[in-house]
Formats: structure tokens, sequence, C-alpha cells
């Protein structure tokens, strides 16, 4: 589907922007966006795994492998 237009209906405060029946949502909520130029984009709402405290203690001391070994140079550091 390409191209399709909705217009903007009023609900009391809200404003409500119906899908074309052709764009199936994947997720159940959604985070919404204005952009300087007026676009509005929804993206499905995600949790930040940063934010996660068992995430976070499950992975406290994990250490990334470098993707080409070998030692350090430069103003890297190493443990």
């Amino acid at each position: 589907m390409i191209g399709a237009t909705v217009k903007i209906r009023k609900s009391g405060n809200s404003n409500i922007l119906t899908l074309p029946k052709e764009i199936k949502p994947t997720a159940k909520e959604f985070t919404v966006f204005q952009g300087r130029d007026g676009e509005i984009v929804y993206t499905p709402k995600k949790t930040n795994p940063f934010k996660d405290e068992k995430w976070v203690q499950a992975h406290e001391h994990s250490t990334q492998k470098e993707a080409f070994g070998g030692s350090d140079f430069d103003t890297e550091f190493s443990d």
C-alpha cells in the first residue's frame, strides 16, 4: 500500500488517525513523535534493556571480545 490518505477526527480533547485496513499493526502500544515538518511517526513501544535491573545485573561484568583480535593500539584502553 502506497500513499493512503487519512483524516484527523476529534474525540473529546484527542485527535484520532485511523489506520487503513491494509496496515496490520504488529504491536499494541506505540510511541508517537511529530517532526519539524509536521510529519507524524508512530513506532512500536519497546522496553529499554539498560533500564531493566535484571538485565543490568546479568550483564554487569560482561566484556566484549574484539572482532579483529590482537592487541589494542593508539588511544584505546585495555583492562
